[in-house]
């Protein structure tokens, strides 16, 4: 904001113009904000300098969990397309507003792109997905993607290079979007990703526990880093922290099929928050987990998602059928310099088809939904699983028992 001071100046012309009885300004004078004292000295004529608080950037983080590319939701895909290709943009239209409402928004995207040289697949730990599901997501409004979760390594190594290709090929025609969690060598790897927007800088990181199994050839020198390598994750923390205003960690993490966080996953998100992350994105066990803020010795706090659970899949237990979107609020402290994690609001979304075959599967936030179309759920026919029933109740108890009052967002 500008700032505006008035100076006094000694008005030396003006003296003649002094009675005994008192002083005379003349109408120069008064124009030009001189002052002059009865008994002829000149006085200054201030005014405080004019402060305007500091206005803190605020940047609005929307996070997305396991989105799960199952072959039932490909073959959606390719009954809404024209081309005989696929149109992802039916199932997850619904959401679509959600996502975009964000400054940057995050997905876990847990199967492989692969640029089209491997085949297409979504089942039996070996998934490939068709490009068009990259590209949809880009439509959708998401900005970072990470590739760090268990099956990074599904096609080899060639598969986790063609997906490079593929992402390469991408974030050069979109300057907004990054992808993080697999890295070509070790330069790459040390080259965090971090966007700017609304005046801050956020770094991006992530980590995997596992990867199925798979493990990179010795002379490989592709990156992925485990939840195993603390002293690794804690440098690229730290570090991060003093190149960006604020760090968000993706983890891929805990156990499958289960509401419950883990003692381990605790304790390795409150290393996080102390290394320096201010939000933890957890995602893996395919169901939704509760969230929580963590504090620091020095009484500042990070924000823990342990699980958002699936984004979309096509399972066929009911507990994996609900999943989370987490919107929040990265607020800098201008005075302090502190980064607060505000306003928290996770939407429930509901993965939804119409029959055993898994006909027209796609997305619903929690406000879309209704008991007519829970009753009418394929999950209950659908082959596999064990938890089969469905409905509103079976709903709202997940949501209950799994996403804080304090944070929960239904409307």
């Amino acid at each position: 904001m500008k700032k505006r001071i008035s100076i006094a100046i000694v008005a030396l012309m003006c003296i003649p113009l002094l009675t005994c009885c008192g002083s005379k300004i003349s109408q120069d004078t008064k124009n030009s904000s001189e002052v002059v004292s009865v008994g002829g000295e000149p006085e200054e004529e201030t005014t405080e300098e004019e402060t305007a608080p500091l206005e803190n950037p605020v940047v609005r983080l929307v996070a997305a969990g396991d989105n799960l590319v199952q072959t039932a939701v490909y073959r959606t895909a390719q009954a809404k397309s024209v081309d005989e290709t696929y149109d992802f943009s039916y199932s997850y239209e619904n959401v679509k507003d959600i996502i975009s409402s964000g400054d940057i928004s995050i997905l876990n995207q847990e199967t492989l792109i692969a640029n089209d040289k491997f085949e297409i697949s979504g089942s039996n730990f070996n998934f490939n997905s068709p490009t068009q599901l990259g590209d949809e997501m880009i439509d959708l409004g998401f900005d970072v993607f990470t590739m760090s979760n268990n099956h990074v390594l599904d096609k080899g190594t060639d598969g986790l290079l063609a997906t490079l290709d593929y992402w390469d090929s991408r974030m050069a025609e979109h300057d907004n979007v990054r992808v993080l969690g697999a890295y070509r060598d070790e330069m790459d790897m040390n080259d965090i990703r971090t966007i700017e927007s609304n005046g801050m800088t956020i770094a991006f990181l992530g980590y995997t526990e596992h990867t199925n199994g798979y493990s990179l050839p010795a002379d490989s020198p592709i990156k992925i880093v485990y939840t195993d390598e603390a002293e690794l994750m804690e440098s690229q923390i730290r570090r991060a922290k003093q190149m960006a205003d604020a760090v968000v960690v993706s983890v891929h993490w805990g156990l499958e099929d289960t509401h419950t966080v883990s003692d381990a996953c605790r304790e390795l998100a409150q290393n996080f928050v102390d290394w320096g992350a201010d939000v933890v994105v957890g995602t893996h066990s395919h169901t939704a987990e509760t969230m929580e803020y963590l504090e620091r010795d020095n009484g500042s706090r990070g924000f823990v998602l342990y699980s958002l659970g699936n984004f979309i899949s096509a399972q066929t237990d009911n507990f994996n059928t609900v999943g989370e979107i987490a919107s929040l609020n990265i607020e800098k402290d201008m005075v302090t310099g502190e980064i607060k994690v505000e306003d928290v609001e996770v939407t429930p979304v509901i993965t939804h088809y119409d029959d055993g075959s898994f006909t027209n599967l796609r997305l619903y936030p929690y406000n879309m939904y209704t008991s007519e179309l829970a009753d009418s759920h394929g999950l209950p026919y659908a082959p596999a699983g064990t938890a089969k029933t469905y409905s509103m109740d079976v709903i709202d108890k997940i949501i209950e028992e799994n996403i804080p009052e304090e944070f929960r967002k239904l409307d």
